[in-house]
């Protein structure tokens, strides 16, 4: 490959890259939290995590390459109405190895969650600040890819309770739930009574039920016991859950985009919330619905694998819009 076709394919690196160690990292701490529910051995986990570092690394310094030599180009996708929601996914990724790293180095597990943490509160900030001064955003442009800015807030007080932030944890999650209930309802006006998602777009639906999964954890951490809120939160993400697997077949249609990584976290966060759920009230539905959950997120990793090395080597990606 030339110079020339190699900088074309930088400038044209999209941030939605990040989403592939997003997805990794929530398959490794699924692995981690549920691999006993499979009987997987201990060590699968730690492999996945040296993969999902390894993988961030790469589409980090990727993008950030891009920066550099492409600065209008960036600045084009943060004044994008669709591709600016994925810039925070740099601050969950962060978020989620701290978690992570909670069993295995607290140390370091503190260390992410405090860069998570500030870059996740910037983005808040600068995204809604945006949302709410821009004029050439319009309904059409709104997907559940709206909701990772604002309510990757929610992944905050999972590790910030461990480690003593519990007023900062409390923060974080009122902004996230309240956010998450807002975007909810005009999103669902937007599915219901508008054009349907763009098909290259339909596999962000799957972030439907991401935030109540994730809201089910960190009320648990930060209040310590399953009560009716924590009830209400596990079963609206079940009921979200089911929802878009009715709508498996329209999924199968697809082409394949980047967007498939739209999959890959949501599902791991509810199989997280199932695994709790089921440690917390041994339900069996619980057990059956978190194993069913880690088989699936599993086989669509493998999936997703396949068909972006596939697209990587026919040079699909890294294309212009």
């Amino acid at each position: 490959m030339n110079t020339a076709t190699h900088a074309n394919r930088l400038r044209h690196f999209p941030i939605t890259f990040l989403a592939i160690p997003l997805g990794f990292a929530g398959f490794t701490l699924a692995l981690q939290k549920g691999g006993a529910l499979l009987a997987l051995p201990k060590g699968v986990s730690t492999a996945h995590l040296w993969v999902t570092i390894g993988l961030f690394a790469i589409t980090l310094f990727g993008y950030l390459l891009k920066a550099t030599r492409y600065p209008k180009e960036v600045a084009a996708d943060f004044n994008h109405p669709i591709k600016v929601n994925f810039f925070p996914l740099v601050a969950k990724v962060l978020l989620v190895l701290s978690v992570i790293f909670l069993s295995r180095n607290m140390v370091a597990s503190k260390y992410l969650w405090f860069a998570g943490t500030a870059l996740q509160l910037l983005a808040s900030l600068a995204i809604v600040t945006q949302w709410v001064n821009q004029n050439h955003f319009h309904l059409d442009h709104l997907t559940p890819a709206w909701f990772i800015p604002i309510v990757g807030n929610l992944i905050v007080p999972i590790a910030g309770v461990e480690h003593g932030y519990v007023e900062i944890s409390w923060f974080f999650f009122s902004i996230g739930l309240v956010f998450w209930l807002a975007l909810f309802t005009v999103v669902l006006n937007r599915m219901i009574f508008h054009h349907p998602i763009m098909e290259k777009l339909m596999p962000t639906m799957f972030i439907l039920f991401a935030p109540p999964a994730i809201a089910f954890i960190a009320y648990y951490k930060l209040t310590g016991e399953i009560d009716a809120f924590a009830r209400i939160l596990y079963y609206i993400a079940t009921f979200l859950f089911m929802l878009i697997l009715l709508q498996v077949k329209q999924l199968l249609k697809i082409r394949y985009f980047l967007s498939w990584w739209a999959y890959s976290f949501p599902l791991a966060a509810k199989a997280l919330s199932s695994i709790l759920m089921f440690h917390l009230t041994h339900s069996m539905f619980a057990k059956v619905l978190a194993q069913i959950e880690i088989i699936l997120l599993v086989g669509i990793i493998g999936v997703l694998v396949v068909r972006t090395v596939r697209a990587i080597s026919r040079k699909e990606v890294c294309v212009q819009d």
